[in-house]
């Protein structure tokens, strides 16, 4: 069960302070469990790449991150210059002031654009962040990034005061319906709360408590 649970979870370390040690040891602990990916910020990408080829764990990083507030265009090279040094997933941020503002088109050309960037080359996760967003401006942003042809949407970036919770999990999931993905990503750091995603709809987890989550224990970890 352990083996089968760690290949729904990209083992995560995006803090500011993150050395090269510890992304070394992400790494090598992602390539032991077998975890889907290591998500990192982009400058880890080639070295993340250059240890992790020939093994099936794929270069995750994040896009715009954490705000969502950069231009389309700053958003779209950072996601070309990933892909570039290795990155076969890139996880963006949306734009959460323009949806609040209800410039919905603003928005899906925002998703649209770097889904084009990434086509064919890399798997597109949208975090909408859901602790800023009321339920309807959730189900809004699911839908803008179903109809930009995204791959995924994130719950949260861990960075904004909130993560997943079951109840976001299942109105997401709702609202993509089955065939896009849906991650779980923020607060998720047991085996519980890891199962209880994946029973409410969520086919990935970002967590970096990876190791106590396959393993059963209680989670420490601080993303």
């Amino acid at each position: 069960m352990s083996q089968e649970l760690a290949k729904y979870i990209d083992h995560t370390q995006l803090k500011q302070d993150t050395t090269k040690e510890k992304i070394k040891q992400i790494i090598d602990e992602a390539k032991e469990y077998e975890f889907a990916s290591v998500c990192i910020n982009p400058y880890w990408v080639p070295y993340a790449y250059e240890n992790l080829q020939d093994t099936p764990v794929k270069v995750c990083t994040v896009i715009g991150f954490p705000l969502g507030a950069t231009s389309t265009a700053v958003k779209v090279f950072e996601t070309k210059q990933a892909i570039e040094d290795g990155a076969t997933e890139v996880d963006m941020v949306i734009n959460v002031g323009e949806l609040k503002s209800n410039h919905d088109e603003v928005v899906r050309q925002d998703i649209e654009a770097v889904v084009n960037a990434a086509k064919d080359k890399a798997l597109t996760k949208v975090i909408i962040e859901t602790s800023q967003l009321t339920d309807d401006e959730k189900v809004r942003a699911c839908q803008l990034a179903k109809a930009a042809g995204a791959d995924f949407v994130k719950t949260s970036t861990g960075f904004s005061g909130g993560g997943a919770t079951v109840e976001d999990v299942k109105l997401m999931r709702q609202t993509v319906g089955e065939k896009m993905g849906v991650k779980a990503s923020g607060g998720v750091r047991d085996l519980l709360t890891t199962k209880a995603m994946i029973e409410a709809g969520a086919t990935r987890i970002g967590a970096s408590a990876g190791i106590d989550i396959v393993n059963g224990n209680k989670g420490n970890a601080d993303y």
